[in-house]
């Protein structure tokens, strides 16, 4: 309803939606037997996202303000330090929200789909399904790449682990593991995640070529091919529009203390 009123697309993080393990993680408000309003936290670590809708005809009878309040009772307890809000960027109602209650704009993230041409073969590395010896060599990768500390690196890829639908692929050259890149699959899509290489081996065009062969592998089978990026990393913005993808829609993040 939501997508078809304002023309927005919402960040759910369904894969994490299927797989709860608690119930103190999604609030929801009826009224006479309907959902009209859903409020989701997402935890990475001891970051915790939260995004979350009302139905447009619900709007203004402050039922998100209820739950974005339970909400963080929750999200404010240990072991949470950092809360960001997720928004849809063309979201004018999410706006007003946000700056009612005083959030401030972190970043935008720019989910990417691949326009179809030509992509050559490429060589000179190996792409191999990761197993449990890999798990360190995951969350260095998160530590070195990204930025995160190596306690919610390990967090993060201990939950990955539990998802059925995803594939990690470990990036060796020369028998050297040196990146990663992990593929989910669901309905016809197949998205590109967590795709991080050693900075070590970083601006020798393995980068490339590893994205040029996923992509050419998974449309091959049949799958459109997706991922999402940062804004404020210029240089992986630049490599996936190379190869061919092009921006379809942008979220925003905010921090809330």
């Amino acid at each position: 309803m939501m997508k078809h009123n304002d023309h927005i697309q919402l960040k759910l993080n369904w894969e994490m939606l299927r797989n709860r393990t608690s119930t103190q993680l999604d609030f929801f408000q009826y009224e006479n037997d309907e959902l009209v309003a859903f409020l989701g936290l997402y935890p990475f670590g001891s970051t915790i996202e939260v995004c979350g809708m009302v139905k447009p005809n619900e709007r203004r009878k402050g039922y998100f303000s209820k739950l974005f309040q339970q909400g963080m009772a929750i999200a404010k307890q240990p072991p949470y330090n950092k809360i960001l809000l997720n928004a849809p960027t063309s979201s004018a109602e999410a706006k007003l929200f946000l700056k009612t209650i005083g959030a401030n704009y972190v970043f935008s993230e720019h989910q990417m789909k691949w326009k179809e041409k030509f992509l050559e073969e490429v060589n000179g590395f190996t792409l191999r399904l990761a197993n449990e010896k890999d798990l360190e060599m995951r969350v260095q990768l998160d530590v070195e790449a990204f930025g995160l500390t190596k306690e919610d690196a390990h967090a993060m890829e201990s939950r990955i682990n539990g998802d059925s639908d995803n594939a990690m692929y470990m990036i060796d050259v020369n028998e050297e593991t040196i990146g990663k890149i992990r593929v989910k699959k669901e309905n016809g899509e197949a998205w590109i995640y967590g795709f991080a290489i050693l900075p070590t081996h970083q601006g020798k065009g393995i980068g490339r070529k590893v994205i040029q062969k996923v992509v050419k592998d998974q449309s091959s089978s049949g799958h459109s091919v997706h991922l999402e990026v940062e804004t404020t990393n210029a240089n992986a913005l630049k490599l996936y529009e190379s190869v061919g993808f092009i921006v379809i829609h942008a979220q925003d993040y905010y921090s809330y203390n």
